[in-house]
């Protein structure tokens, strides 16, 4: 029972990360945009929490929590917005290809994101920032210690892993039920008749790209202050992320509902290779542990093979996904 416990603790935070970025490129594809930039997004996101939070406990005379917190959260939305904004003028305004843009954006927020880091670590290989640490990893007071083995499962993390519900029970409100969502998807199915209906499918891409763009951002961010422990590192995990956010788009059918569930089930997958021995009570070669980290990829390979034959509607991609829109060909 105790590895089971440690199993699923160690699983949520990190499929908290991954539904973030999920859901933020659920928003975007939604809009008929193809954004693999996600990688890079959650650099960006990650990159500008931590420094914000960093130079404001290292400069401020009688640094708070909540500021910290606020700091690392604006910052984070801001430059991964910024990501997405400049995503959306050379795909939506200029019509260049989102695949290679895609790929080019999740380089150059590696890129910026360690440039720039270079100068914050100072020669060292890492460096802290345990104030906002401290905030972001605060648990909820009673929940976490007064209910059992409901409070060691379900409220021993910060406020974001918790949030992240919160984000996918509201995206998928939008999504399905409010005309927002409606106009967005139809864009994202055939912009050609959105736009003869009067849809404005230039805002609405940009807007989804973007909005699409912070919340993955914020994945980024909770990686740093909360999963990491507040540390910024010449090595990290934000891109391997990445990648599995984007894989869990396609888990989940674009489905922010799925995502929820998807997201903490990768994690269980993730983490298989570190427990599966201690649970089954024997010794595994170090190259079958390799292959269990490979399960959520292979997962997601066999759900799109199956939903691939099903065929359903509902479980198929926009449209238009990845496809520039010409007015002029409508």
């Amino acid at each position: 029972m105790s590895n089971l416990i440690a199993w699923i603790i160690r699983a949520i935070p990190f499929g908290t990360i991954i539904m973030f970025g999920s859901m933020g490129e659920i928003t975007t594809e939604k809009s008929g945009n193809l954004n693999l930039g996600v990688p890079g997004i959650m650099y960006l996101g990650g990159f500008a929490g931590f420094a914000s939070s960093y130079f404001y406990e290292k400069n401020a005379a009688d640094p708070k929590g909540w500021i910290c917190v606020l700091l690392a959260l604006t910052a984070a939305i801001a430059a991964s917005m910024l990501g997405g904004l400049i995503f959306s003028f050379l795909t939506i305004t200029l019509r260049a290809n989102q695949n290679v843009t895609g790929l080019a954006l999740t380089t150059f927020g590696m890129g910026v994101a360690n440039f720039f880091g270079v100068f914050i670590l100072n020669g060292a290989s890492y460096t802290a920032a345990p104030l906002a640490y401290a905030s972001f990893s605060k648990k909820i007071p009673f929940l976490s210690t007064k209910l059992g083995i409901i409070s060691k499962t379900v409220f021993p993390y910060g406020f974001l892993v918790y949030a992240a519900i919160i984000i996918a029970i509201v995206l998928h409100y939008i999504l399905n039920k409010t005309r927002v969502g409606l106009n967005l998807r139809a864009v994202g199915e055939n912009p050609g008749t959105a736009d003869a209906a009067g849809i404005n499918v230039t805002k609405y891409k940009y807007l989804a790209t973007c909005i699409g763009a912070g919340l993955s951002g914020i994945g980024g961010l909770y990686y740093v202050l909360d999963y990491n422990q507040g540390i910024w590192a010449t090595t990290g995990q934000i891109e391997a992320l990445g990648w599995l956010a984007v894989a869990l788009v396609i888990f989940t059918t674009w489905k922010p509902l799925n995502a929820i569930w998807g997201a903490y089930l990768f994690g269980m997958l993730y983490w298989l290779y570190q427990f599966l021995p201690s649970i089954l009570g024997i010794k595994v070669a170090s190259y079958i542990t390799d292959l269990i980290q490979m399960v959520p990829y292979v997962v997601t390979i066999v759900v799109l093979i199956v939903v691939s034959f099903r065929k359903k509607k509902e479980n198929q991609p926009p449209e238009s996904l990845g496809l520039s829109y010409f007015r002029e060909e409508r």
